[in-house]
């Protein structure tokens, strides 16, 4: 390009020019259904910018992120490490994804994501959480030599064929069959999971140590005692870190909390990728390995196009030296400690919250049947139209009146799932604490936009019926 000529592609004026169609392009190419959703919650914002924890609209106005992009970005919006560690990889010029070479990046992400799991010797690369999961699946069948996948009631691990073969919830199910084969029992089961084994075919246990549908933690011990029937009955423990890995909950990995627990396989996404290029990671022990790539003419049996991509491996290599050198986990466990406490103090103060739990940086909120009659004949209505309406009614004036983002956290469930940018710190606490005081302040007074809001949300699930 001559200087002074015009740009071949100018994505700055692209935007400037197409920018405002956002949501009629989505209507028109897209899933039609998301457009139609946002504006029915008003959730349907411009947000010009971002950075760490929060957005701003084109007025200036800021918003708090308590989603982080379903807890992609830990380490927040852009961080300029990150920034920095792209900007140099692209200006390298490397030789990347020949196929016939060895990168030393990968190399080198792989050794300090195995630093962090010492009984691990070996990762696969892959391109997103539920790639890791697949991966996971694949490699577990084979090592193995058995079909069969355990996993629990309620889990999410994908929304790929076989992720889903283990996804517990109805909902994403529905439609899909044949998936493979797959038993679900209930978290902290022991007596299902090894009534389950006996049977002789199964691969694996495939567990999220904290569920992300609805905030529940395995209970005590539970980890350590299904890891304990799996080896003796020779299958593999996987667990998927891909939304509690890298700092989440306040320990590197949710396993660790429990002591001893040392899983064959393990899942990591997401926040690896430090918001910016996709990238999942499968740590597994040298025999499953060594077993799967078992000779040179299974080389490729098993190996993603753009797995271990230069931008994803400098992404990921930027975001764990960040970890370390800013004292990541330790601030996702003292921001997470302070929260739930603070939280956990208004449960007696409000009839409809029930329960505040979870770990570091990864809360559930969830509301309950109020006692007084007043209340309760309102409750009464949303549950009959549909389960889940009144966390939605949090949620949407959380963002409308305090300009905080949140979710609840899976569908027909009572239950608001805070999992920020594991940045945040006392004020981000503070801000968040006092509009969530001031929301159900609104719903404990019996008026208010909140149940007018959910008298709307009320007609919009009779008429999806």
């Amino acid at each position: 390009m001559t200087d002074g000529a015009p740009k071949e592609f100018d994505l700055a004026k692209l935007l400037a020019e197409r920018g405002a169609e956002r949501y009629e392009l989505h209507a028109r190419h897209l899933n039609h259904q998301l457009p139609r959703m946002l504006r029915t919650i008003g959730f349907d914002k411009v947000y010009e910018r971002a950075e760490g924890a929060y957005f701003w609209d084109a007025e200036g106005n800021d918003y708090l992120d308590m989603l982080a992009g379903f807890g992609v970005m830990g380490l927040g919006r852009h961080h300029p490490v990150v920034r920095e560690a792209l900007h140099d990889v692209l200006d390298a010029s490397l030789a990347d994804l020949t196929r016939f070479d060895c990168q030393p990046l990968p190399g080198l992400l792989a050794e300090k994501l195995l630093a962090h799991s010492p009984h691990l010797d070996r990762v696969f690369f892959g391109n997103s959480g539920t790639e890791a999961v697949e991966t996971a699946l694949k490699f577990a069948r084979y090592a193995t030599g058995r079909p069969r996948i355990l996993y629990c009631a309620h889990a999410f691990h994908g929304l790929t064929t076989g992720s889903l073969s283990v996804n517990g919830e109805a909902g994403f199910r529905d439609g899909f069959a044949p998936l493979l084969p797959d038993t679900a029992i209930a978290l902290g089961d022991l007596d299902a999971l090894e009534r389950e084994l006996k049977r002789g075919d199964v691969a694996g246990f495939v567990v999220e140590p904290i569920q992300g549908k609805g905030v529940h933690e395995s209970p005590p011990g539970f980890l350590r005692a299904a890891q304990e029937l799996l080896r003796r009955h020779k299958a593999l423990l996987i667990a998927d870190e891909v939304q509690t890995g890298l700092g989440r909950t306040g320990d590197f990995y949710a396993y660790q909390h429990e002591e001893g627990v040392e899983p064959d396989l393990l899942c990591v996404a997401k926040a690896l990728s430090g918001g910016y290029v996709p990238v999942g990671a499968t740590l597994g022990k040298d025999w499953i390995f060594k077993r799967v790539y078992s000779s040179m003419d299974r080389v490729l049996v098993h190996s993603a196009s753009f797995g271990s991509n230069a931008q994803a491996m400098a992404a990921g290599l930027a975001v764990l030296s960040v970890m370390e050198d800013q004292e990541i986990v330790a601030n996702a466990r003292r921001s997470g400690d302070l929260l739930r406490e603070r939280l956990t103090a208004l449960i007696g103060r409000y009839e409809l919250l029930h329960d505040v739990r979870g770990r570091g940086l990864m809360i559930g909120i969830e509301f309950g049947r109020p006692s007084s009659l007043k209340l309760r004949s309102r409750w009464t209505m949303l549950q009959a139209a549909r389960k889940g309406l009144f966390a939605q009614m949090v949620v949407v004036p959380l963002l409308q009146k305090h300009r905080i983002l949140t979710q609840v956290s899976g569908d027909h469930l009572e239950v608001i799932k805070l999992i920020p940018p594991l940045i945040v710190g006392e004020r981000e606490v503070e801000r968040f604490v006092a509009a969530f005081t001031a929301v159900m302040d609104d719903a404990h007074s019996g008026g208010g936009l909140m149940w007018d809001f959910g008298k709307t949300l009320v007609k919009q699930a009779v008429a999806n019926r």
